[in-house]
């Protein structure tokens, strides 16, 4: 079973910087060099030193281990490093470890990153090509036979049955694509700067796997993003106003599996629904309480599953809230409209968002909620302003 109460986490760590590369469909660079450079970016933003970093936390889908990054950004012994699993869902987990580790005293600055050439080189969205035997890809044994090779194909099941359960049509997805793409289209760093989309342009859009078009799946994206976290007090001294980690929270489902979890209810997201209690329970939170919720994208249907899992809506609801604006929602532009950084570029966001920094900035946001990749085992933050 899972936790049935509060941890002790939050409001003892706080992040203090965050750096990005540009985002691209063909970086030009290696994977290290974007990894490098976003720690260096996210280091200069907190007024730190690579020699004031003693912990890195990355992915276990990164071709830049953590020794390799400290040595080609100048950074010199590491006490604590650390890498989720996952993809996408690792996202809030990395700040997560981040956290703990600054909490319990085994490093003092730990930045997390995140680094690929994902449209130029290894593209996601190209599913399964060659996979090794294991007991994690057993599951998907059951569905490749059958032409479920793609995530796009596999979340169509969840957001086909979803349609069908609250009578519901594929524009009901198009209200997370627009709202992301007119928040995009006022944000300079996103690859769709100045082109936001209307309903009818979604419902245009060429089918990918029904009930999914073009305009419900994310993009791919070259590109490196980093956040420096280190404790509250000394994120007070330093150069950007800190955005404290008020709660922070990792969840599975029962019977999980990676993206094909089909023998559960197919309606909801059961590993965000365990994030959501434990980052209430420790925030001492409602939906009520938060300004501003960048949510992962990687696909429309998700949003609405995540709105309602945590409580902002009831079940089949989230269409109707997210076309009403009833609450400030991936004002970066997401990754459908921002960049496909596995979530990171949403953390940096909510950073943003806490500061008053935002090109999207909701007025006095001070409780930002962030959520890493769905479908799979994920993670979630609450971020707070400083006192």
């Amino acid at each position: 079973m899972t936790l049935d109460r509060a941890d002790t986490l939050g409001g003892r760590a706080a992040i203090a910087g965050i750096g990005a590369t540009a985002f691209s469909k063909d970086s030009g660079r290696s994977e290290l060099k974007l990894a490098v450079d976003a720690v260096h970016a996210a280091l200069d933003d907190a007024g730190l030193r690579p020699s004031d970093v003693d912990g890195l936390v990355t992915f276990t889908m990164d071709t830049s281990p953590e020794i390799t990054v400290a040595q080609a950004a100048g950074i010199g012994e590491l006490s604590f490093f650390s890498r989720v699993h996952y993809g996408g869902g690792a996202a809030c987990a990395t700040v997560q470890q981040a956290a703990l580790a600054v909490a319990c005293g085994l490093a003092d600055v730990v930045v997390c990153y995140r680094a690929f050439n994902e449209r130029s080189g290894r593209r996601f969205g190209s599913g399964v090509q060659q996979r090794e035997p294991s007991a994690e890809g057993a599951a998907l044994g059951w569905m490749l036979p059958f032409g479920l090779l793609t995530p796009a194909s596999w979340v169509a099941m969840a957001a086909q049955r979803y349609l069908h359960a609250y009578g519901l049509t594929p524009e009901a997805f198009g209200h997370v694509a627009v709202t992301d793409r007119r928040h995009a289209a006022r944000n300079p760093a996103a690859y769709f700067y100045g082109k936001p989309i209307t309903l009818a342009d979604h419902a245009a859009s060429r089918w990918i796997v029904e009930p999914l078009r073009l305009l419900d799946c994310c993009q791919e994206t070259d590109g490196g993003q980093a956040i420096v976290v280190t404790s509250v007090e000394r994120a007070r001294t330093l150069r950007r106003k800190p955005a404290v980690i008020a709660a922070a929270a990792q969840g599975a489902g029962r019977a999980q599996e990676q993206m094909t979890s089909f023998s559960r209810d197919l309606t909801g997201l059961p590993e965000m629904g365990v994030v959501a209690r434990q980052l209430w329970r420790t925030a001492g939170l409602s939906p009520a309480d938060i300004d501003v919720a960048i949510l992962y994208d990687h696909f429309t249907p998700f949003v609405l599953m995540q709105l309602e899992e945590f409580g902002f809506c009831g079940p089949g609801e989230a269409a109707g809230f997210v076309a009403a604006d009833a609450l400030p929602l991936n004002t970066h532009g997401g990754q459908l409209g921002e960049a496909y950084l596995h979530g990171m570029n949403g953390i940096a966001e909510g950073v943003r968002q806490v500061r008053g920094s935002s090109v999207n900035q909701a007025p006095g946001a001070a409780r930002v909620l962030v959520t890493a990749g769905t479908g799979v085992p994920t993670s979630g933050l609450i971020l707070g302003a400083d006192g």
